[in-house]
């Protein structure tokens, strides 16, 4: 459905922020998109402080910017600043590397929040083009071609892809999140802790399969372990919310087997390299749910995120 078949939902202000660091280099393959959707929405890119020409930039293609100090960037407490900022209705995140693929895809992601079938949507990743299997199987596990409304009932059905949600492309009702109280300060993972809340307090999230941007990276095995890490650590600090159902292995071994078995047939030759980034997954996570019980210096030299040790949400001392 296109954004001028909303009726009077179109009327309701929808807002867009886009957290960035040093991506000057992105923001002419997804600001634009964005500005022209028929939905008018207001566009706030939001930088910490990278000092490239980002924010000069951005303001040039039509954009409202913000400037955070770096030491009070906070990938949870920045976006629940930034949405108070807009005060829109609907507020989409969004990350300067995810590129829609037209200008209707931002109404195609909004119309389940804007019509009030679902409190949150998130929408489908492809890979960039020239992406590699590994990457593009990623896409394609996380994101399929149907969309999907679900909530907590299904987790018979989902296990922990219940609550799996990714702000690099998602729409929030912003009333929906004033009730849970908002984006947590957290390492990472400040969608998937929300989307659990609502699930808790009976909201329903949508996949919207026709949203599409283009979303993916080419990541290393220390890269694989690092990020996977900060998975890690930010589960075992919500531990009750995100852990206490199980799930989380069962969705990673049936992601290892189907991939593997996907490049038995189609790429063998990657399986050897595959198999070590597997690992660095595993181990990364696994180290990860202990890092709470590191020093915070340790689990710093593991993270992935190294800005998030040095500034005001770092952890004070062993939890």
């Amino acid at each position: 459905m296109t954004p001028d078949r909303f009726g009077a939902a179109a009327s309701l202000e929808v807002g867009v922020v886009m957290i960035t660091h040093r991506s000057r280099a992105h923001l002419d393959h997804s600001l634009p998109l964005l500005l022209a959707s028929p939905l008018r929405p207001r566009v706030l890119v939001v930088n910490s402080s990278s000092g490239d020409d980002t924010v000069e930039h951005a303001r040039a293609l039509g954009a409202e910017t913000w400037v955070v100090p770096r030491r009070s960037f906070n990938h949870g407490a920045t976006r629940e600043a930034a949405r108070h900022r807009l005060g829109t209705a609907v507020v989409v995140m969004i990350t300067p590397d995810a590129y829609p693929a037209s200008p209707d895809e931002l109404g195609r992601l909004v119309h389940p929040v804007l019509t009030g079938q679902a409190a949150c949507a998130y929408g489908r990743q492809l890979p960039h083009r020239g992406a590699d299997p590994v990457e593009a199987f990623g896409r394609a596990f996380s994101y399929p071609d149907r969309s999907d409304l679900r909530s907590a009932t299904d987790r018979a059905r989902l296990g922990s892809g219940v609550h799996f949600c990714s702000n690099a492309w998602a729409a929030w009702s912003n009333a929906a999140l004033d009730r849970i109280g908002g984006f947590p300060p957290t390492l990472v993972s400040e969608e998937t802790i929300a989307v659990a809340r609502l699930l808790q307090e009976g909201e329903r999230i949508a996949y919207v399969a026709d949203a599409v941007v283009r979303h993916s990276h080419r990541y290393t095995p220390f890269q694989e372990f690092t990020r996977h890490f900060d998975i890690g650590w930010t589960r075992a600090a919500h531990a009750e919310l995100l852990l206490a159902q199980g799930g989380e292995d069962a969705r990673g071994r049936r992601f290892a087997a189907e991939l593997l078995l996907s490049l038995l047939v189609r790429a063998p030759w990657q399986v050897p390299a595959t198999l070590v980034a597997l690992f660095a997954k595993w181990s990364g996570y696994r180290v990860g749910l202990l890092g709470r019980h590191l020093p915070p210096g340790v689990a710093a030299a593991l993270s992935g995120q190294d800005f998030f040790w040095r500034s005001d949400f770092a952890p004070k001392g062993r939890p």
